[in-house]
């Protein structure tokens, strides 16, 4: 067994770290391949916004010419300046059930965060905001929202054996919209603080009209999420990026910002789930799986909700009633089946307790591991 660090600029190694999640999951219906795109942009220095702040290390499990398993270590510099933390992440962790080979890429990723003079590490934590978080350790029958990570059961003894222990869980509420009775009385309230407060709601019609918002979204998203204890302002560069991608996938019907006057005060991004055109196009958009992620749109009965956020000042105050209430017109407006509203920390006391309240059925957890270097 030998673990290298990969030179990025390296073709064959790049590949075979960017293959090795096929070759695990081949057996797995459940898995779906992320975009090949962003999947190789992450590896790029040149053009990763990521790499303007921060730096990252990758490494591969070989056994003589054949990878095992693969791991990041990230020293993202924004995150510890904002919170004052010395901690480093590890993420893209995929393995097959090989002890030697998970124990020799934790120590490796460990070994470098303690070089850059790192105290902790947490993980599995991503690049930026729209990385899905934690290793999922409920729900392996159900595939993931578009975006969010799937993996075996057996990685949780694999991180446990190399000395982490759980920090944090997310979880996921799933809704049957076809036999699900939302409360009147929510929509009710809804109405009620938006008239109180004198907030609305601005609707998109096209992709040009969300793209035109989104430059004042960053510092929306900064000041409702930045004080997360897993969140981080969001740089110019990243915000372009995460707007690319958004706008990839985006129906911009679903997408609803919170307005006081002409400033967004809160916002939900919903997303059509689009995860059954991933599988069949490996992740590959060119020549033709364009053509297939662009039906997916239209055909699809399931949406994910993955963002949500109102400024701190509207939270107590009937802000979470005006999310909930407009993600279920989304659902009901988009003539969807399903919903999933995507990985809400067991720390937001408030989104919990309302997701409880409404009966959302927690079908999956995604959970945080920490361990001291």
């Amino acid at each position: 067994m030998e673990i290298i660090q990969i030179d990025p600029t390296n073709r064959r190694q790049t590949r075979l770290f960017l293959d090795l999640p096929f070759r695990i999951y081949r057996h797995t219906p459940q898995w779906v391949p992320p975009l090949a795109s962003d999947a190789a942009l992450v590896l790029d220095r040149r053009r990763y916004p990521f790499y303007e702040h921060s730096e990252a290390a990758f490494y591969l499990a070989m056994e003589g010419e054949r990878a095992v398993g693969r791991i990041a270590a990230i020293d993202n510099r924004n995150f510890n300046e904002f919170h004052k933390s010395e901690t480093g992440f590890f993420y893209l962790f995929e393995c097959e059930d090989n002890r030697e080979a998970a124990l020799g890429l934790f120590e490796a990723a460990c070994a470098w965060a303690r070089g850059r003079g790192l105290k902790k590490m947490w993980g599995p934590k991503g690049f930026t905001a729209l990385d899905g978080l934690g290793l999922l350790v409920k729900g392996f029958e159900y595939p993931p929202a578009t975006g969010i990570p799937y993996n075996p059961p057996y990685y949780e003894q694999l991180v446990e054996a190399a000395g982490f222990k759980p920090f944090d869980d997310d979880v996921s509420g799933f809704l049957d919209a076809r036999t699900y009775r939302f409360p009147d009385k929510i929509h009710e309230l809804s109405a009620r603080v938006m008239e109180r407060r004198g907030l609305r709601i601005a609707r998109f019609r096209t992709k040009d009209e969300l793209r035109a918002i989104i430059p004042s979204l960053r510092e929306l998203y900064n000041n409702s999420l930045g004080e997360n204890f897993d969140q981080v302002p969001l740089t110019e560069g990243e915000m372009k990026l995460l707007s690319e991608q958004i706008l990839a996938v985006a129906d911009p019907k679903l997408v609803k910002i919170i307005m006081k006057d002409n400033q967004p005060v809160g916002f939900l991004l919903a997303y059509p789930n689009i995860t059954a055109a991933l599988r069949r196009t490996r992740g590959k958009l060119f020549p033709f799986g364009w053509i297939d992620l662009l039906l997916e749109l239209k055909r699809t009965r399931t949406i994910d909700v993955n963002g949500a956020g109102i400024l701190k000042e509207y939270q107590g105050l009937g802000g979470p009633a005006i999310l909930f209430s407009e993600m279920h017109k989304s659902v009901m407006e988009g003539r969807f089946h399903y919903a999933e509203l995507v990985q809400v920390s067991v720390h937001n006391s408030k989104m919990q307790l309302a997701m409880r309240d409404l009966g959302l059925d927690f079908r999956k957890v995604h959970r945080v591991y920490e361990k001291e270097l």
